[in-house]
Parts: structure tokens; C-alpha cells; sequence
């Protein structure tokens, strides 16, 4: 018998249970897209959360047939469109909230700094004691994030054109266009420049093993069903936006938390590769994964949401409020910290969760 029949094939391995998930999902938004009813909703709810699962499962077999560094831009790109068809649908909803934008965002800045971050540090050196990775690549995704989230989430509030946490259209335009600029300039590093950067060093253990690479065949396949899921989720993220508004103010929560379940509904299928990559001793993946995910979703979502915006004539309110920002920058600080050794220990992880969880009790009771 050869060795080859005792390996399953790419598209065995790859192409599985999500054959027909992205159709299903797409059956379900067209059906109910129009139903009003509790039970309606919850089964919307669990149709985008497969249609998420779905897609990013589907931007994984490309992302796999691509390779590093390209693979970390493909699931950011697929992770943008999600988030951009949640924030949109409310936009553009009966009960438009001017300040989603801003909490989408914040919350994807937050989540990834330390949640998603600081978990993949914690369950790897609980795995693997310490674990290494790229300074460079690292440190270049904050060297972008910070102006990004800089002038996104407070310089709003210290202009004078527009009263209040408001930019001026001009502002907004140009605000815009640099924050694409940031995300392009940084893409071509990324994939071009400096790729060595953001790909995982490699370990000296014996016996180490890796996934088979997807066929063409089956990365083809993928990338047909990562379009059918992905306009799944911008039908059923119409649907299902007012049944996360009409949910969030039952429990007399504060409107931000509709930005917080935007932010964990788009990461959470990511957060799970991450955090696989972190047990498979490829931090620098979970790095390129989480880190990127913020700064496609600042760098793509905010021009394309100021376009609509001004085209539909609705207000966003970018700036956050003074402890809001006090903890951005202490979110900066620790992560230049965490990131700045090329070495990650279970402490630095641990700091990273404690200061998620300030985040949100801040957020829950400010």
C-alpha cells in the first residue's frame, strides 16, 4: 500500500462539512429576511453565525492555498466584508445608531488588542512556556494601528469645525482616504516588501508536522462558496440587526453593546483559527490574524462607511469619550510592550485578558 492512501486528500480535508452551509445560510436570509417574530429571529441569529463560520472556514482553505502572508490578508479581507454588512444594515435600519461606527471599531481594537491577543498568548504558553515570533511584523501593525485608531477615535474630539465627537465632511473625506493609504501602504509590506517579516519562524522540533496544502481545485471550490456565504451574511446582518437593537435596549444595556456583538460576531470565527495556530506553536500567525483584522477593519470599513454616509446623509460619531481614550492608550502601551521582545509568556497574556475585562466593566457600568 503507498503512503499516499493512507493521507487524506486536500479537498477531503479541506472541502467537508461547509459544502452546502453557504447555500443554506443564503436559503434562510431570503425566506425570513421578512419575519418579525422572536422565533424568527433566533433562527436568523443562528443562520449568520453559520454563514460567519462558514465563510471564514472558506477564506481559510484560500488564505491556506495562498500562503503567509497573503492567507492573513484574505481572512481580513473576508472578515471586513462581514463586519461592513452588520455595521451598514443598522446604519441604514429603522433605528440607526450614529455612534455603531465608533463602537465597532473601538470594540475590534479592544478584542484584538487583548482579547483575542492575550488569549493566543496564554493558551500557547500554557502549551509551550514562551513563544516567538517576528518583532518586526508585529510592531508594523501598530506602527499603522496607532494613527488609524489615533485619528478615528480621538481627534475627532479635538477639532473645531464640527461641534462635539463629529468630523466635518471635508475632515471626514480626508480622514478617509488616509486611513485607505495606511491599509495599502501597509498591504504592500506585507505581502511585497517585507514578507519574511510576517511569516511564522520556523522551530527546530523534531517530528513536526504540517497540513497538506489545498489543490487549486479545492481553493477554486472555496472561493466560490466564501462569495455565496459572504452574501448570506450581508442579507441575514439586514435581518438580524433589529433583533440585536430591540435586545440590547430590552436589558436596558447601553447602545455601545450593540457595537461590542458586531465586533465578537465578526472575530469570533477568526478568534477560533487564531487560537489553533497559538496551540500549533505559530504565534506569529495568531499575530498576523488578530492584528490585521483591525487594521483592514479601520482601514477599509471607515472609508467605505463615510462614502454611504455621506450619501445617505446620516451622522457618525467617531470620537470616544475621555476614559474611553485614557484606555486606548494604555491598550498601545502594553502592546508595545507585549510586542516589542519578540517573545511572549503567560504573564504578558494574562495582563492583556485583566485589561479586557476592565474594558467591559467600564463599558457595562461607566
Amino acid at each position: 500500500m503507498s503512503s499516499d492512501t493512507a493521507v487524506p486528500s486536500p479537498e477531503d480535508k479541506y472541502i467537508d462539512w461547509s459544502l452546502f452551509t453557504p447555500a443554506l445560510a443564503l436559503l434562510l436570509a431570503l425566506v425570513f429576511k421578512d419575519n418579525t417574530a422572536a422565533w424568527a429571529g433566533v433562527i436568523l441569529g443562528a443562520a449568520l453565525l453559520v454563514g460567519v463560520l462558514a465563510s471564514v472556514h472558506h477564506a481559510e482553505v484560500v488564505a491556506a492555498r495562498v500562503g503567509e502572508p497573503f492567507g492573513a490578508v484574505v481572512l481580513a479581507l473576508a472578515v471586513t466584508v462581514i463586519e461592513l454588512g452588520l455595521i451598514v444594515s443598522i446604519m441604514l435600519g429603522a433605528q440607526p445608531e450614529p455612534t455603531l461606527v465608533r463602537d465597532a471599531i473601538h470594540a475590534v481594537v479592544v478584542l484584538v488588542l487583548h482579547g483575542l491577543a492575550g488569549l493566543c498568548i496564554v493558551v500557547g504558553a500554557l502549551k509551550h512556556r514562551e513563544q516567538e515570533f517576528h518583532t518586526q511584523g508585529a510592531q508594523a501593525y501598530l506602527t499603522v494601528l496607532l494613527p488609524m485608531v489615533s485619528v478615528t477615535l480621538i481627534l475627532p474630539n479635538h477639532t473645531v469645525s464640527s461641534p462635539g465627537p463629529y468630523y466635518s465632511g471635508a475632515q471626514l473625506a480626508f480622514v478617509s482616504i488616509c486611513c485607505l493609504l495606511l491599509w495599502l501602504a501597509f498591504t504592500f509590506v506585507q505581502t511585497v516588501r517585507n514578507r519574511d517579516h510576517f511569516i511564522p519562524p520556523r522551530r527546530k522540533r523534531g517530528g513536526a508536522t504540517t497540513n497538506p496544502r489545498p489543490t487549486t481545485r479545492a481553493a477554486l471550490i472555496a472561493l466560490g462558496l466564501l462569495l455565496i456565504a459572504l452574501a448570506a451574511v450581508v442579507l441575514l446582518a439586514k435581518a438580524v440587526s433589529p433583533f440585536i437593537q430591540h435586545g440590547v435596549a430590552a436589558i436596558d444595556a447601553p447602545p455601545s453593546l450593540v457595537g461590542v456583538i458586531v465586533a465578537a460576531i465578526v472575530l469570533l470565527p477568526e478568534a477560533t483559527t487564531a487560537v489553533r495556530a497559538a496551540l500549533a506553536d505559530q504565534l506569529q500567525t495568531s499575530i498576523n490574524l488578530a492584528l490585521g483584522s483591525a487594521v483592514a477593519s479601520i482601514g477599509l470599513t471607515v472609508p467605505t462607511v463615510a462614502v454611504i454616509a455621506w450619501w445617505t446623509d446620516h451622522p457618525l460619531e467617531l470620537g470616544v469619550s475621555e476614559g474611553g481614550a485614557i484606555l486606548l492608550g494604555l491598550s498601545f502601551l502594553m502592546a508595545m510592550i507585549t510586542y516589542g521582545i519578540g517573545r511572549a509568556s503567560l504573564l504578558s497574556g494574562v495582563v492583556h485578558l485583566i485589561l479586557l475585562c476592565m474594558w467591559l466593566a467600564f463599558l457595562v457600568a461607566p
